[in-house]
């Protein structure tokens, strides 16, 4: 097909990189496996910490952009617009969560080719026997089975702890999804069931580190959303009002004596 040939050249890198950790390193296959998914993971440390920042500022500004569309609702170009220009004017990249899961998508279909293809030269268990072969399905093996519950745990818990800007109604969604897959996943080798779940302990441990490195930040008030909106304390409706200060009367100037007039009676004289 044409996308595997467009792909070979990625599977060639793939297949390079497996044999360094196996041959030169020397790691068994599956543990070969595990060290490139780091590298991969360590290498997207940048786009994880723009999709942190990302996530972030969306919790941050989520006020603003619900008061958006309750005021747009009914005009979805408009809304578009609105909110287009809302990013442009607070520096935010909606996109940047995406970046890390699609510049895995290309490692993820390297490693699935190299897997098929090379299946005569990968060989081996792992975890002392516990899976006899990691180029097979997980379905072969009841271990396989054992392997695709650790990996929808740990898809889970990576949601869980990645998924903060979600509302909950749709983190819930992500961390059922999951469960549905594994029916498909268990056709896939065992090798990139190791990768899946190698990245998604990684998450875990990535979202545990940023929840006490970074503090939240809460989100303002607008428009009667947020925290701002809840600054100032209600009265209880059951408290009787403070009684008013009475002020006191204010002391009268004095005025200055005024000169006594002496009145005279008619025919008399003065003493």
């Amino acid at each position: 097909m044409m996308l595997f040939s467009i792909l070979t050249p990625l599977e060639n890198v793939m297949k390079s990189i497996l044999d360094f950790f196996h041959a030169t390193v020397g790691l068994p296959w599956a543990w070969a496996i595990v060290a490139v998914t780091i590298c991969v993971r360590i290498a997207l440390v940048p786009l994880t910490v723009r999709q942190i920042h990302s996530m972030q500022s969306l919790q941050k500004h989520a006020p603003e952009m619900k008061e958006i569309q309750r005021k747009y609702k009914g005009d979805r170009q408009k809304l578009n617009e609105e909110l287009m220009k809302f990013y442009k004017e607070n520096k935010i990249n909606p996109a940047a969560s995406c970046l890390p899961l699609l510049a895995q998508l290309p490692v993820f279909l390297a490693l699935y080719l190299t897997l098929k293809h090379e299946s005569h030269h990968i060989t081996g268990s792992w975890l002392w026997g516990f899976i006899p072969d990691i180029t097979a399905k997980a379905s072969a093996h009841w271990s396989g089975w054992v392997l695709l519950a650790i990996y929808a745990g740990s898809q889970i818990a990576s949601t869980y702890f990645m998924g903060t800007t979600m509302d909950k109604t749709q983190r819930n969604i992500m961390m059922i999804v999951p469960l549905f897959f594994i029916t498909i996943i268990s056709r896939f080798p065992v090798g990139l069931v190791i990768y899946w779940v190698t990245t998604n302990l990684w998450t875990v441990g990535q979202g545990l580190i940023t929840r006490r490195l970074v503090p939240r930040t809460p989100a303002p008030g607008f428009g009667g959303f947020g925290q701002g909106a809840r600054s100032k304390p209600k009265p209880s409706p059951s408290a009787p009002p403070a009684p008013a200060a009475v002020e006191a009367p204010k002391p009268r100037p004095k005025q200055p004596a005024q000169p006594r007039t002496v009145r005279r009676k008619k025919g008399g004289s003065r003493r």
